[in-house]
């Protein structure tokens, strides 16, 4: 994958499905336990924490459809909302998950600025050349 359109493509698809499946899993239950990264919040909730994870479920679900559909928005939003989640973890002691979240949130916020050169090229559909790196 030597241009940026491939890259592009390769982290809209990862950041638009990542999200969605995570979403989907808070009604789902397979991959985790949700509540246990509520963390401190579970005891400031008015309401059961399972309302706030199917909140975050489909915050999650929209923010991965928005990378896919509109993607300069979508990538900002998903970056923005992993910072806030990673923020959340180191709140509540969880350092290395939370360094996973900053570390999926450069990723994100790289989307966006792929997209931003593809947007500025004029080139959002076709391949634009990495300078430096031969196809």
């Amino acid at each position: 994958m030597k241009d940026i359109k491939n890259l592009q493509t390769l982290l809209k698809i990862t950041y638009g499905v990542v999200p969605i499946v995570a979403g989907l899993d808070k009604f789902l239950h397979i991959l985790t336990d949700w509540q246990k990264y509520l963390g401190f919040l579970t005891d400031l909730l008015p309401f059961d924490p399972t309302v706030l994870i199917s909140v975050i479920g489909m915050v999650e679900m929209a923010a991965g459809v928005l990378v896919l559909t509109k993607t300069k928005i979508g990538s900002l939003i998903v970056t923005a909302w992993l910072v806030a989640i990673a923020l959340t973890l180191v709140i509540n002691g969880l350092f290395d998950i939370a360094v996973r979240d900053v570390v999926m949130a450069i990723g994100s916020f790289t989307l966006y600025q792929l997209t931003l050169m593809l947007e500025q090229t004029g080139k959002t559909t076709e391949s634009v050349s990495v300078p430096g790196i031969q196809s």
